[in-house]
């Protein structure tokens, strides 16, 4: 039975660093504050003018290259920022990665949408609709946060990560799946990006502050992400026929280091088979898992779970067998 297989990782970072001392310059804070409480050391931010679907074609670049070169007959970009409402942002990025008319989408699950994104890019190869697969993270949303808003303009980075997806046997080395996936959107008011959409068109001119910027409730994402993460991976390994305690590693969505350690902590996990990477990069959204992936690599063989939550609210996560491969 053919199941979708991870071939290459790449990742991208804008140059321009931003250190936590750099914000308590102009925001009531300090590099104590934020450390502690999230983890975090630097974010990266990208400059005027650079935008996500660049920093896409840079992660997808590394990635064909970690897979061996060649292309893709399809781009899935995960982002809850693309480049603009329309035309969408894959279709741009396949084109300046010179695949051709390729099959081209967008999606937005906010956090969580690495996993749907794999999800996507595997059910393609399962109906045929394809042969590989370039899946992509990709963020900027330091371009949506208010500055002066301290609860978050902390938290968030800028960033991209690419996995391309081929075909291959279901015990093969970067084999993907099961996944499991979910959302409740009784609960979406605490945490939302609301102007530029059908309901507070762009051109409303009414907008507040509280509508144009990213707005979250902090202890209730809290709350709600620990307790999803850790549920999405009890039926996932089920799904697998093993436990939570048969995985070898979790990579976490990178939203806070202390969300990660609650995760293992609820799953009865040693913090260490959880890495948190946050530090330099930030909450990058859905670019967090794959740059998590690069920055502290498992070992091949290992079987690894991949979990996030986002706005929305949803969540949902993923097993893959990891291959060995080397990062782009």
């Amino acid at each position: 039975m053919t199941t979708a297989v991870v071939e290459g990782l790449g990742t991208a970072l804008p140059a321009r660093r931003v250190t936590n001392d750099d914000l308590a310059r102009v925001l009531d804070t300090s590099d104590e504050w934020i450390r502690t409480r999230t983890g975090i050391v630097a974010r990266r931010m990208v400059d005027e003018g650079t935008v996500t679907g660049d920093l896409a074609v840079e992660a997808g670049e590394r990635a064909l290259k970690s897979a061996g070169g060649g292309g893709a007959d399809a781009v899935v970009i995960a982002t809850t920022t693309p480049d603009q409402l329309l035309p969408n942002t894959a279709a741009g990025v396949a084109d300046r990665l010179g695949l051709g008319h390729v099959a081209a989408l967008d999606l937005n699950t906010a956090c969580a949408g690495f996993p749907y994104g794999l999800a996507t890019g595997a059910g393609l190869l399962a109906i045929g609709a394809a042969s590989r697969v370039l899946v992509i993270g990709a963020e900027t949303l330091t371009r949506f946060l208010d500055p002066a808003d301290r609860s978050t303009a902390v938290l968030f980075g800028d960033g991209a990560g690419a996995f391309v997806l081929g075909r291959g046997e279901a015990d093969a080395p970067g084999a993907l799946g099961p996944f499991e996936l979910g959302s409740d959107g009784s609960a979406s008011e605490i945490l939302t990006l609301t102007a530029g959409g059908s309901r507070r068109p762009p051109h409303s001119t009414d907008l507040t502050d509280d509508e144009k910027y990213l707005k979250m409730d902090g202890r209730e994402v809290y709350r709600h992400a620990v307790r999803r993460m850790a549920e999405s991976l009890t039926p996932l390994a089920e799904r697998a026929g093993m436990t939570v305690g048969d995985f070898d590693a979790v990579y976490a969505h990178q939203a806070n280091s202390r969300i990660i350690e609650a995760v293992a902590d609820r799953l009865e996990l040693p913090r260490e088979r959880c890495p948190v990477t946050i530090g330099e990069h930030a909450n990058t959204s859905t670019a967090s898992i794959p740059l998590a992936l690069a920055s502290a690599p498992p070992n091949p063989g290992d079987r690894v779970a991949l979990v996030a939550f986002g706005g929305g609210l949803a969540w949902g996560s993923a097993l893959v067998r990891w291959p060995d491969l080397e990062p782009g």
